[in-house]
């Protein structure tokens, strides 16, 4: 660990973690012994990081989210207030051989508060969860997603604005224009027709 990190005297972190430069690690925070930070994060209050657990740079997790063993978050994350990882897909208190489940979350993803992301699925690239979510399935990139199950509603930019209007078709793909910042996004069809 380096000198530019910022550990609350009331936050935990574990002999051997890896925690990158300029992060910040406030107050009741758990980080596990394995687990690995990148640079320029947020901890926030009451956060649980733990073992093996990898972390990219510039992610801000705020308070009451737990991250379990088997997720992966890349960078420019955002886990929004007391979101749920889980793990296991047939958690048992009793159970002997249960199996860790996978959840990845792509760079610049965002997942709104009380949000539930069921393991074994990837959150694609610029996503977005609506706060209370309960995520089932892969999201893909710049996908918009809410409800119980999640269901995919549009698509945003990567500005965070939703794609709105028709888009142009063009061989595999759709493209659009955002109205907020003018950036060009492009979609695959197969991703667009999901819509529901």
């Amino acid at each position: 660990m380096n000198n530019d990190v910022f550990i609350h005297p009331l936050a935990v972190v574990d002999e051997g973690a890896k925690i990158g430069r300029g992060t910040k690690i406030w107050h009741f925070a758990h980080v596990r012994g394995t687990a690995t930070i990148g640079e320029d994060c947020i901890i926030g209050k009451d956060v649980y990081i733990d073992a093996d657990v990898v972390i990219g740079n510039r992610v801000k997790i705020q308070n009451g989210v737990s991250v379990y063993h088997g997720v992966t978050i890349e960078d420019d994350v955002f886990c929004g207030p007391h979101m749920t990882f889980t793990n296991d897909l047939y958690p048992r208190a009793f159970s002997q051989d249960w199996k860790v489940s996978k959840t990845l979350v792509k760079r610049g993803a965002s997942i709104g508060a009380h949000a539930t992301i069921v393991c074994d699925t990837v959150l694609g690239e610029y996503c977005m969860v609506g706060s209370g979510a309960v995520v089932t399935r892969d999201v893909p990139a710049h996908g918009l997603v809410v409800g119980n199950p999640a269901r995919l509603i549009g698509f945003v930019c990567k500005c965070g604005r939703p794609l709105r209007g028709t888009p142009e078709a063009s061989g595999q793909n759709v493209h659009f224009r955002c109205s907020s910042c003018g950036a060009a996004v492009v979609i695959p069809k197969s991703d667009y027709e999901m819509i529901g």
